[in-house]
This record gives C-alpha cells, structure tokens and sequence, in this order.
C-alpha cells in the first residue's frame, strides 16, 4: 500500500526539502502553504502522485476545513508533518509581531495538530511530526514570542506523545538549531545546516520513529547546556 503523507509549509525551507525526500522514497504527498504558486512548482516534480492545496494557519477554521477535505480526498493519510511557523526578532515587543508568531506558531500549529491527531485517533493508526526548535528550553529577550511559541509546540507534542502511548500512533517533536532558511535571523549564527541536510536527518527520525530529535544531532549538547546555565549568564 502505497504511503501518504501530508505536510503543511511545504512551499520553501524544510517543507520543501522534506516533500522532495519523501516523494524520493515512494510517499504520495499533499503539500500546503499559503503561496500555491511555489507549491505548484514543487508538487509537479515530484516523482509520485501530489497534490497542493491553500492553507494559512493563521484562519484556523478554514485550515481545519481544508485539512479535514485532504485527508477524505486522500482516504487515508499515514504522516502528517508540521513546519509552517514564523518569528521576528522582536526586541522592542512590537505587538503585532508578536501578535503574528501567537496566531501562527501556537493557534494554527495547535488547529493542525489536534485536527491530525482526532484524525489519526479514529483512523487507528498514523505518524504526527511536528517542528519545535531548540529556541523552546529559554526565554529570548529579543524574539519572546518565537521562544516561547516553540515551548508551546513541544509541551503540547509531549502531550499527544502520552495521550497516544498505547496506540499505533506516533508523535515526533523536532527541535532544529540554525537551518539556512529566512526563519533563521540575527548575527554570528554557528553550526546552521542546509534545509536538504535538516530534511535528510528527518526522514531518518521519521523513518524510526524516534519521539524527540535534534537537527542537526550535534544540536543535543546546546540543549543539555541550556537547559542548566543560569539565568543571569543569558
């Protein structure tokens, strides 16, 4: 039977690279973003079946709308992956900016993640990944919304991980460093991996279904020295 995945901000970045290996290793795919026109692009040099719809997570009802009619067009979806989000370096907390990175990155992931998990749950079996970053151990005074939007996605990732524990669904949380992509912003940026490399190393976690996963893996030991330096060395 012939694997379907779905991924949401698939028209650049990670989404884009990720569609590509994905189509590469015999996956039917749906790729969803705001801008169609590069969708488009994408999906028709795929090597298999693809398909492009509209979606802005920002209008969460007419997102799960257009999620719910995918998944029926498609009659059974196997992977559902995540990667749409924004962030500003927002030091002077501009609300709007900060406005944007809620709406996006904590409502429209939480609409897309609940909507494919309620899927998943009744279907009886499915794969849930989602894109976090390390940016979610700490606070940052000059992205606080990006930051803590990110605690959001895996806090509520862990969540569904447990919820689902005794099932045939799994849930993977990725938490990338710096990815060569607009979303990586500001100066003196160190170990910043390509989007084909990121995309590489999360077929891998797909692949075994790992719960939590670093890109690039090296990216594990930042996280463990975040998460015990004190906070007046930040």
């Amino acid at each position: 039977m012939t694997k379907k995945a779905i991924i949401i901000g698939a028209s650049s970045g990670i989404g884009a690279e990720l569609s590509k290996i994905l189509a590469q290793n015999g996956y039917e795919t749906a790729l969803c973003a705001r801008r169609t026109e590069l969708l488009k692009k994408i999906s028709d040099k795929l090597p298999t079946k693809s398909s492009f719809r509209q979606i802005d997570l920002i209008d969460t009802a007419t997102s799960i709308t257009s999620i719910k009619e995918l998944i029926r067009q498609m009659e059974s979806v196997h992977l559902i992956v995540i990667c749409a989000g924004t962030g500003h370096l927002n030091p002077k907390l501009d609300w709007d900016k900060e406005k944007n990175t809620i709406d996006t990155n904590v409502t429209g992931f939480c609409a897309m993640a609940n909507t494919a998990i309620r899927y998943f749950q009744q279907q009886g079996f499915g794969h849930l990944v989602a894109i976090s970053s390390i940016a979610r151990i700490r606070g940052n005074p000059k992205a606080p919304a990006y930051n803590a939007s990110k605690a959001f996605v895996s806090n509520y990732m862990e969540a569904l991980r447990i919820k689902t524990k005794h099932s045939n669904i799994s849930v993977t949380d990725i938490q990338p460093g710096f990815v060569d992509t607009k979303m990586s912003k500001g100066d003196k940026l160190f170990w910043v991996s390509s989007p084909q490399k990121a995309a590489r190393q999360i077929f891998n976690a797909i692949v075994k279904k790992k719960k939590i996963a670093y890109v690039s893996k090296r990216w594990r030991l930042v996280a463990i020295l975040l998460k015990i330096i004190p906070e007046r060395f930040l």
